[in-house]
């Protein structure tokens, strides 16, 4: 009984207001870094790692979190619109799947940013 009070407690912190705020700005800004060629979810997040000098503890870990997560969807884009892999990880562009169909015309992002959130 209590790891389950723990475990709500945790989610009461990591869904409070202010940290989803920091979760969207930092899902934001990492996909800003991640669109740039070259530049990974490791560097992404080592570039705007000082952002998160004057937050808590938790705050920070959560902009990271989303930053990382936010670039690494980032690079996606890249592959998407200009057909050039913007890392190692994004693999085939996605307007030349084979499915025949162009995904060139979808922009993700919100959702891709709230995932977990139904």
């Amino acid at each position: 009984m209590d790891t389950f009070q723990h475990l709500m407690t945790g989610f009461a912190v990591a869904l409070s207001p202010m940290n989803l705020l920091f979760a969207t700005i930092g899902c934001i800004l990492g996909t800003l870094i991640g669109v740039l060629p070259g530049l990974g979810p490791a560097a992404g997040t080592a570039l705007l790692i000082p952002i998160t000098f004057k937050l808590d503890p938790t705050a920070a870990i959560i902009m990271l979190a989303a930053i990382y997560y936010g670039a690494m969807y980032g690079g996606t884009i890249t592959s998407v619109l200009i057909n050039v892999p913007g890392e190692a990880a994004s693999g085939q562009p996605w307007g030349l799947r084979p499915s025949g169909r162009s995904s060139a015309g979808r922009w993700p992002t919100v959702g891709s940013c709230w995932w977990p959130f139904p």
